[in-house]
């Protein structure tokens, strides 16, 4: 499954989520860090990634009339293993199927 993170995922994530086999782009990494919201999403898209944020109310809006590949928002928690755990149940449970074409919060 091919993951997109979004700038204000913290990047802890993504080596937690590497670390457990998937396919992380990280926004800073391809993509200017000024991207816009909507570019952002395009990229994602075009690439077949889930995006993960933790910008719920931009990427809603968004996901409403732009096709994607499937949306994970993340919720802050008190600590980065607490969203990990959150991150990963969800993945688990899901799987690409339930995430594929979705929003979903973890």
């Amino acid at each position: 499954m091919n993951l997109f993170l979004d700038h204000d995922v913290p990047s802890d994530i993504g080596r937690v989520l590497r670390l457990k086999g998937y396919s992380v782009e990280i926004l800073e990494q391809v993509l200017p860090g000024n991207t816009d919201d909507l570019s952002a999403l395009r990229h994602a898209a075009q690439r077949g990634a889930v995006v993960i944020t933790c910008n719920r109310r931009d990427f809603l809006r968004l996901c409403q009339s732009e096709p994607h590949a499937g949306l994970i928002v993340l919720i802050r928690r008190r600590s980065r293993v607490a969203e990990c755990a959150a991150l990963l149940g969800l993945i688990e449970r899901a799987g690409e199927n339930g995430l594929r074409g979705n929003i979903n919060f973890a």
